[in-house]
């Protein structure tokens, strides 16, 4: 009786560990087998505030995140790097436009897609150069308070 009552209680806390371990994955959007898609990258003056597993947004939709955020090599450079995952089925032609915005008041930081007119498509890889950057509102508001605008 004694060995009965302490393997339930051993299966019921294996499996109380396996839901938490699965609940924490989730929610932390960690992946162990990268997704489905594509890699592009793109060039920002300043990335400051976007994080690697923020989302990529097209029109609000997600349709994939930022995998890393790194600065260029080029010494003559001085601009962060965005490699971006993008839905497989994603197509984005070469003038198309990221931009860093802001999310809700907390300044959760995400990347805003503006689809370009060009038929010429992006391939696995490429480079999305048209970009801006994130408004840095401390700058505004110390260039406002001390005279600066």
């Amino acid at each position: 009786m004694n060995l009965a009552r302490e393997t339930a209680v051993g299966i019921f806390i294996l499996i109380g560990l396996i839901c938490v371990t699965w609940l924490t994955v989730k929610l932390g959007k960690m992946e162990f087998v990268p997704g489905q898609g594509f890699e592009l990258s793109a060039r920002f003056d300043s990335a400051s505030g976007l994080r690697v597993g923020a989302d990529v947004e097209i029109a609000g939709v997600p349709v994939g995140c930022v995998i890393n955020i790194f600065l260029d090599a080029d010494p003559m450079r001085t601009q962060a790097v965005v490699r971006l995952r993008l839905e497989k089925d994603l197509q984005l032609s070469d003038d198309s436009i990221a931009s860093i915005k802001t999310s809700g008041l907390i300044g959760d930081k995400y990347i805003s897609l503006s689809r370009g007119g060009s038929e010429k498509i992006l391939g696995v890889g490429d480079t999305i150069h048209e970009t801006e950057s994130a408004v840095d509102l401390e700058s505004l508001i110390g260039k406002y308070a001390f005279g600066g605008v």
